[in-house]
């Protein structure tokens, strides 16, 4: 580890239980000592277009995030500099004014679903963890997610995930699976595997801690 910060990619499917298993390991590590992205910040803004050409978007692509960025934050937080990262809002496919300021740490740990698809972005990751679930439980959470919390209808879901997220998932996300230095079935329900991983951290941790003692 050094004295460069460990960047940890946690990656799966849509509704695989990325999101859980991320704030499972910060709540084990402590999140003082985690800067914690998700990829869907960095959802293009599509503000030039008008909401019904927004809707038809392929959001389950690697060309709707703005990836780009997100590598040049990650750089950016390894030299010890914060961020300002986008908050994106999903009913209207936009960008807000805000920005959420990230903080350098220890361990930066970041999630999406396409976070191993992207050569660039894959190799900046010095632990990947996939987080693999059954189709039919993540499409149940799709629904549930889509619906609950970004004002989407059933049928809207239904028709998306046919049109893009199903075919996307089997074209970049499954595949994306074998860069993975750790498989998690089940998502935040693995217990064991949370720990094994939240465990590995700590002792990552600890080790620089003692080595600056060392130093000072």
């Amino acid at each position: 580890m050094g004295s460069r910060p460990i960047i940890i990619g946690v990656a799966g499917g849509t509704g695989s239980g990325k999101t859980t298993v991320a704030m499972r390991i910060l709540e084990r590590v402590g999140a003082e000592h985690i800067a914690y992205i998700p990829h869907d910040a960095y959802y293009r803004d599509l503000s030039h277009l008008p909401p019904e050409e927004r809707a038809r978007v392929n959001f389950d692509h690697p060309d709707s995030l703005e990836t780009e960025l997100l590598i040049e934050h990650l750089r950016r937080l390894r030299a010890g500099e914060p961020v300002e990262i986008p908050v994106y809002d999903f009913t209207t496919h936009t960008r807000t004014k805000e920005t959420r300021r990230v903080e350098p740490a220890p361990v930066i740990l970041v999630e999406g679903i396409l976070v191993f698809a992207e050569p660039a972005l894959r190799e900046m990751f010095d632990v990947k963890l996939f987080v693999d679930t059954d189709a039919d439980i993540r499409l149940i959470r799709r629904i549930r997610r889509d619906v609950q919390e970004r004002g989407r209808t059933f049928e809207s879901v239904i028709e998306q995930y046919l049109r893009t997220v199903r075919p996307m998932h089997l074209e970049f996300v499954e595949p994306s699976k074998r860069y993975a230095d750790v498989i998690i079935p089940e998502g935040g329900f693995n217990e064991v595997a949370i720990e094994m991983v939240a465990a590995r951290i700590r002792g990552l941790l600890g080790r620089e801690a003692s080595r600056r003692r060392e130093e000072t």
